[in-house]
């Protein structure tokens, strides 16, 4: 089959994960990956719904692609287009409202399906195609064996979640928690590093609660199979994202303080530094009981560096509740972090509440707490400097003999290296820094 497949992601690492699947799925049965949306002959934007913005965007894209598949359309050439994520979960009705041209839509557990839709579509068997079924079947054990397409794969270890912040979709479009099994996970985890990974992300919606049985049927905890797969030879690093503050135990932080290939680096979300916007957003945790959390694991690796997760104006947040969140920041002093304005979305609680905060205000607050993480971002990369850093390189950077990469506290780093050196962990002096990445010359 002489055709070609374009994929776009956006959001979270899981949806990154699941567009590496189909990609797999799609290669099997004969389609070669295009960058190029105009030379594919199968469109498929796998979607996020977790913001009002990045869900536009998707009716955005689709509007482009139709345009090109109308232009290819008098050419002679057929496009499929196809959506799948969390923005078919909770709009399906709209998908195909808004987008009557679209000729398949998948939910994020109906993914799975896209070698068979695709084929159906090609033999004109189906036109259209909408699947949002929450099916008690695992995804998982309709996916093709999974391998490495660089130095760093990603891994989801678990899916869905059970904690219904009030603010969020996810339990809504991806279901109530489920981890996989011990063996599946470990099988998986030899595979990628047997075909090239020296790296691997665990993932999950809420990944520290992960809670998979082994062989004998016993469920283990996450620092359980951290300590499993650091087993694993010709792995280097590990790394797991997203974790929730309230489910990080013992286990966890000892991992952190004895395991040397756990990344000395924890994406650990917070959303506000208030106690009562925290209670209105059903987070299971106060802003002391994360900071002792912190205060733990700092205690157990005095290197960590930590990441978080920001919502500013979100309902009835003050004055002070903003306060709150800035003396957070200045109390941890965030490596990195990603922050936002509150965005409501359909179905969840908050989207209801009294007292939206104006967007005006919104957009002051967002600006002042990205001035100070920023701050802190760029103080961290200063201090880099001078030091000699390993960097996984992942990439051709901007510049010809340039490559990227990243250091184990997930700077992005470019500097002059030779392709030889592409998903090879290499020893780096760090020469100069920005807010968003580190010069670097290889050693």
């Amino acid at each position: 089959m002489d055709k070609k497949f374009f994929i776009k992601t956006f959001g979270c690492q899981m949806n990154v994960y699941d567009s590496h699947r189909m990609a797999k799925m799609l290669e099997e049965m004969g389609l070669k990956e295009t960058t190029l949306q105009e030379e594919a002959d199968v469109v498929v934007f796998n979607t996020c719904h977790i913001r009002e913005k990045a869900a536009e965007k998707v009716f955005s894209d689709l509007g482009r692609a139709y345009l090109i598949k109308q232009e290819r359309q008098e050419q002679g050439k057929d496009t499929i287009i196809g959506v799948t994520g969390c923005v078919v979960q909770a709009e399906d009705t709209q998908i195909m409202k808004r987008a009557p041209y679209v000729d398949f839509a998948l939910g994020p557990l109906r993914y799975f399906r896209i070698k068979e839709v695709v084929e159906s579509i090609f033999q004109q068997r189906e036109t259209k195609l909408l699947d949002t079924e929450f099916s008690a079947v695992s995804k998982f054990d309709y996916l093709p064996e999974n391998k490495a397409k660089g130095g760093c794969s990603f891994l989801a270890i678990q899916e869905g979640c059970n904690n219904f912040c009030t603010y969020c979709v996810v339990p809504y479009t991806r279901g109530v928690e489920v981890s996989r099994p011990i063996e599946e996970v470990l099988n998986e985890a030899r595979r990628l590093v047997e075909t090239g990974s020296v790296e691997l992300n665990l993932l999950g919606q809420n990944v520290n609660s992960y809670h998979g049985e082994d062989k004998n049927g016993v469920e283990r905890n996450l620092a359980y199979l951290l300590n499993k797969i650091a087993e694993i030879d010709g792995l280097e690093r590990i790394r797991y994202t997203t974790s929730y503050p309230a489910d990080v135990n013992d286990d966890l932080i000892d991992c952190h303080k004895n395991l040397k290939k756990l990344m000395p680096y924890l994406h650990l979300p917070i959303q506000s530094g208030s106690d009562s916007i925290l209670k209105k957003m059903n987070r299971r945790h106060t802003k002391d009981e994360y900071l002792r959390v912190v205060e733990k694991l700092k205690e157990a690796n005095p290197l960590i560096g930590m990441s978080s997760d920001f919502i500013v104006g979100f309902p009835g947040e003050s004055d002070k509740d903003f306060q709150d969140t800035l003396d957070v920041v200045n109390r941890v002093k965030y490596i990195q972090a990603f922050s936002f304005k509150y965005s409501r979305r359909p179905g969840t609680p908050a989207s209801v509440m009294d007292n939206q905060v104006e967007e005006k205000v919104k957009k002051e607050r967002l600006q002042i707490l990205q001035d100070l993480l920023f701050d802190y971002q760029l103080k961290f990369n200063q201090e880099s400097v001078g030091k000699i850093m390993p960097v996984l390189f992942e990439g051709d950077g901007r510049h010809k003999g340039q490559l990227t990469g990243r250091t184990p506290y997930m700077q992005n780093l470019y500097a002059k290296a030779d392709n030889s050196l592409l998903n090879k962990i290499v020893s780096v002096k760090v020469t100069g820094a920005s807010t968003n990445s580190l010069k670097g010359e290889v050693l």
